[in-house]
């Protein structure tokens, strides 16, 4: 079973991506989670054959069998994070660690694959390394990333998959509020919890 801690990842360039002009023009004004880069991530599991088949590739549509047990079963998990653009030109992830733990745990709560936490933050970094020249620049500014993981066998039966589909998609955005975040008033229970013990409120 390959280990996917140490996956090498093909890589097949964009053909016809987004000129600098244009990714200008986008990036301007990004909004949020309505532009997307060139590229994404994908990584296939078999129960059979571990992870395998890691991939940076051109961003585009994917062809699921309408036997597809997410569409059945709901069976899918995903994440959020950001990178942003530091003042040498270079990248940063903000606790990307905590996301790759809070992705691990999220699967075996919902008797998915757990992908290692490693190959996580390896997936993120190749995406971000491929398309840094969308991160935006200026203060509020950021590359929003989403990986998600499916259940991609084809089967109608009520059981945990036995395939899954990981995928990384970046989005760039600006301020998710404009003109400054609004300021807020919390209150905080020390008896009340977000998510009951035993339930998947835990779970994203």
């Amino acid at each position: 079973m390959a280990d996917a801690t140490i996956l090498d990842y093909e890589f097949e360039a964009h053909a016809n991506p987004v000129s600098a002009a244009d990714r200008a023009e986008i990036l301007a004004n990004p909004g949020f989670g309505k532009r997307f880069t060139d590229h994404m991530v994908m990584i296939k599991y078999h129960a059979d054959r571990g992870w395998h088949d890691a991939k940076v590739l051109p961003r585009g549509p994917l062809s699921i069998d309408p036997a597809c047990a997410v569409l059945h079963y709901a069976q899918e998990i995903f994440e959020g994070l950001k990178a942003y653009r530091m003042p040498d030109g270079g990248a940063a992830l903000f606790r990307p660690e905590a996301n790759a733990a809070r992705f691990r745990e999220s699967a075996e709560r919902l008797a998915m694959a757990p992908l290692p936490e490693e190959t996580f933050l390896s997936s993120i970094r190749k995406l971000v390394e491929v398309d840094r020249d969308w991160i935006p620049e200026g203060e509020g500014g950021s590359l929003y990333l989403r990986p998600f993981m499916f259940a991609s066998e084809v089967f109608l039966g009520v059981k945990p998959a036995s395939e899954y589909t990981y995928i990384v998609l970046a989005s760039p955005a600006g301020a998710y509020f404009k003109g400054g975040a609004p300021s807020v008033t919390l209150w905080v229970s020390e008896h009340y919890t977000r998510a009951a013990p035993g339930g998947t409120g835990a779970a994203k």
